[in-house]
């Protein structure tokens, strides 16, 4: 049976952390939101993070390397993005808060991490997406995970600016760049945990005229899902229902030439507040969360043959991560390693086929 310890007040955590886990050589790459200090990893994952996939095994199931940690550990970012061929992870929980401003950058040559300008406020569950060579914030909770606004900015060299709002605020919004447009889909929308809701939502953002329209709604509304665009299609993998307590496995695609969604094969493993990316033409979907567990599953998905595999799990199992493709190698940073938001990482670790 799994633990019942899952209350902040109830979180034990180890004197000396495996090696593994804090990349010899670096100090503690784990912290409360309760409580300063830096810690080893916390005691309960020895319960809550599970590996094993029920999908087929690839015949090259790849490894991961330990890359340099985050400046310092974060979490509930939801997403990061790609631009200039560097990492860009905005806003989440960190320092004792969870309305961080945070902008860190990556630069996978030098294998470092750099400040860049902060979010004007701070957000966790902010959406990201790069469109036509611009940085895209959009939406997000200022509380934890609950009463969302909808400011949305877009990075202009060293500032940030306003653009058009949400029409309806939202946070754990999934966003992503197709054709021209910044499509806003899924969601979540309340002030407080007893009222906090998933929704169906797909707006489209038009830079040229800054402003939001409405598109085919999803055909059940999710949040903290991995989405992403693949040959001219969005697709959206997993997510939660409301909770993840009722994590979704459902997999759809939406076609912007008919503003119609497709079910697709469903995600092997059901979580919320995992990675996507496309990597060698494949979605890999990585880590995520669920009741008294932490995924390390790393599950790809071929859109041409419409099957799934599995590859090598995560070195360290965590949701609310950060997680992109660079070169040959997808890079996941940061992340909860126990369910809730109890706990941030600054771990960092890389994927490769190679």
């Amino acid at each position: 049976m799994l633990s019942r310890r899952l209350f902040l007040s109830g979180l034990a955590v180890s004197a000396a952390a495996p090696a593994l886990a804090q990349h010899d050589g670096h100090a503690p790459l784990y912290e409360r939101l309760d409580k300063a200090g830096r810690v080893g990893v916390p005691e309960i994952t020895k319960e809550q993070w599970v590996t094993e996939s029920p999908a087929p095994k690839a015949a090259n199931p790849g490894r991961w390397i330990a890359r340099a940690p985050l400046p310092l550990p974060r979490s509930e970012m939801a997403w990061a993005t790609v631009l200039d061929d560097k990492m860009h992870m905005v806003g989440g929980y960190g320092e004792q808060r969870v309305d961080r401003p945070y902008h860190h950058v990556y630069d996978p040559k030098a294998d470092k991490w750099f400040d860049a300008p902060l979010l004007p406020r701070g957000a966790n569950h902010v959406g990201v997406a790069v469109l036509d060579g611009r940085l895209y914030a959009i939406g997000g909770f200022t509380e934890q995970n609950r009463k969302p606004d909808a400011l949305c900015y877009l990075l202009r060299e060293k500032d940030w600016q306003a653009i058009a709002p949400l029409p309806r605020a939202c946070g754990a919004i999934a966003c992503v760049a197709l054709d021209g447009l910044l499509h806003a889909v899924g969601g979540a929308i309340g002030d407080t945990f007893a009222t906090k809701k998933s929704v169906d939502w797909h707006l489209a953002y038009d830079p040229k005229e800054n402003r939001w329209t409405e598109r085919a709604p999803m055909p059940l509304g999710r949040d903290h899902t991995g989405t992403l665009a693949v040959d001219g299609r969005i697709h959206v993998v997993g997510g939660r229902v409301d909770s993840f307590h009722t994590n979704s496995n459902l997999h759809h695609s939406y076609d912007p030439k008919e503003d119609k969604w497709t079910m697709r094969n469903p995600l092997p493993t059901a979580r919320s507040g995992h990675g996507a990316v496309l990597y060698r033409g494949q979605i890999f979907i990585m880590g995520g969360e669920g009741t008294n567990r932490v995924y390390g599953q790393n599950e790809a998905y071929d859109p041409q043959a419409d099957r799934w595999q599995s590859y090598a799990p995560m070195l360290t199992p965590r949701h609310g991560l950060g997680a992109v493709a660079i070169g040959d190698y997808i890079h996941v940073a940061g992340g909860g390693p126990v369910m809730g938001g109890g706990v941030q990482s600054a771990v960092h670790e890389a994927f490769t086929l190679g």
